[in-house]
């Protein structure tokens, strides 16, 4: 992996709109039905004390790789969310170091335990959330009637 900095951003920031532009035009082509792509992401839940949202720099280039976010869902309970590697930069394990640090950020507000939500059709995704110790678990919350969705979690410590 090249040298990266994360650092965290506020969602209204022009690189985060870009990503996750980048992230609901690459969804929307994966799961053109009706409904299948959950893009809500308010910034109230990324707020101080109630999570963050992380972006992955590159060291001497400055340019912004990935991004990612974790919410609490509710106390002791952090939901990874809008995680996001440019294609360009997949392969090369920046989707771990945001993963690593959103898990992190999630302790850090008193979560024992996150959870997410990605597609099936999301292998590498899913590959990647399994290979850091998440297992499937059942579709909650706005996912829950979603069967393109498959959730996941895992306990944080």
């Amino acid at each position: 992996m090249s040298s990266i900095r994360i650092e965290s951003v506020a969602l209204d920031e022009p690189v985060v709109r870009e990503l996750i532009g980048e992230l609901d035009a690459e969804m929307h082509d994966m799961y053109p039905e009706e409904g299948a792509v959950h893009d809500r992401l308010d910034a109230a839940e990324v707020a101080p004390g109630h999570g963050v949202l992380l972006v992955a720099i590159e060291d001497g280039t400055d340019v912004p790789l990935g991004c990612g976010a974790v919410r609490l869902r509710e106390p002791g309970l952090g939901e990874i969310k809008r995680m996001y590697v440019r294609p360009q930069a997949r392969g090369r394990g920046i989707g771990r170091a945001l993963l690593g640090a959103l898990e992190a950020e999630a302790a850090a507000l008193f979560a024992d335990r996150v959870v997410l939500e990605t597609g099936a059709r999301q292998v590498e995704a899913v590959e990647l959330y399994r290979r850091a110790g998440y297992a499937e678990i059942e579709r909650f919350g706005e996912y829950a009637d979603s069967p393109l969705s498959l959730c996941m979690g895992r306990e944080l410590g």
